[in-house]
């Protein structure tokens, strides 16, 4: 195994110092930095150890989603990955610009943000339960980056091996909490530079935000990760992956609750 020798561990961190030293500098990855991870699992455990790397607060978690046949195989329909405190920014502050890899991988998502409200009950099971357990709903962008420019090319488990590929969350306008059993009603599109590239409602997304909300605490849990009441949930892209360069603008609309936009600019350091 490149770079693993015999312990799975030592491979894990190996790849893991890669993952947060190319993010930490700004720099890219041109081939995966070890033996590319086949399990769920073992992918976790990479980004496991990319936390422990990390002297950062995490503010949140990004959720996306698996397709067949790799969902079958793989035993998930869903991913996820940690967004840290200081990538998360409200549209109230201004002009926000987005630090992506230039020479990686860059993507923007229209998205719902959920933030935890954790209870002292069994976690929720259904999408209905879901709902106790939060407390906000917000329209929003996820940034979805990397230094490795093949992150989504080669699957679900190198996504989550570095951050879930994520790089940041925009946070918009709230969603009154009488529409929350109504999203899967809400018309959502997505434009880069003012062309619409993409329109859906999360009718089309598993079981919604708040199943994802479900996906989310029963990982989490099972990974020994203590929950948090305040953490954001990227619930999942609406109207798809859409790829974007350093100086466009991408904004998303909800209906009529109102639209959200932000820039994105080659990283520096992260």
């Amino acid at each position: 195994m490149e770079g693993q020798g015999n312990n799975p561990m030592n491979g894990a961190k190996t790849i893991a110092g890669a993952f947060v030293e190319a993010r930490k500098n700004g720099g890219c990855i041109a081939s995966y930095p070890g033996e590319r991870p086949t399990t769920l699992s073992a992918a976790y455990e990479i980004q496991d150890c990319a936390l422990d790397l990390w002297e950062k607060e995490v503010g949140g978690w990004k959720v996306g989603k698996i397709n067949p046949p790799q969902s079958k195989s793989l035993g998930a329909d869903r991913l996820v990955g940690p967004i840290f405190s200081d990538s998360i920014r409200y549209e109230s502050d201004g002009q926000i610009d987005f630090q992506i890899f230039e020479s990686g991988f860059a993507a923007v998502e229209a998205e719902f943000m959920l933030r935890l409200k954790v209870l002292d009950e069994p976690l929720p099971t259904s999408p209905v339960e879901a709902m106790a357990w939060v407390d906000e709903v917000r329209i929003g962008v996820e940034i979805a980056s990397s230094p490795y420019a093949n992150i989504n090319s080669d699957g679900p488990c190198v996504t989550v091996s570095d951050h879930g590929n994520n790089a940041g969350i925009l946070l918009g306008r709230c969603v009154p909490p009488e529409k929350w059993d109504g999203l899967d009603d809400i018309d959502v599109s997505l434009d880069i530079d003012g062309r619409t590239i993409g329109e859906a409602t999360t009718a089309t997304m598993l079981d919604g935000p708040f199943g994802a909300v479900c996906f989310l605490l029963r990982n989490l849990v099972g990974r020994g990760i203590e929950l948090q009441s305040g953490w954001w949930v990227s619930s999942g892209a609406i109207t798809g992956v859409h790829e974007i360069r350093p100086g466009q603008h991408a904004t998303a609309h909800f209906a009529d609750i109102d639209s959200v936009t932000a820039a994105v600019s080659a990283q520096v350091r992260f």
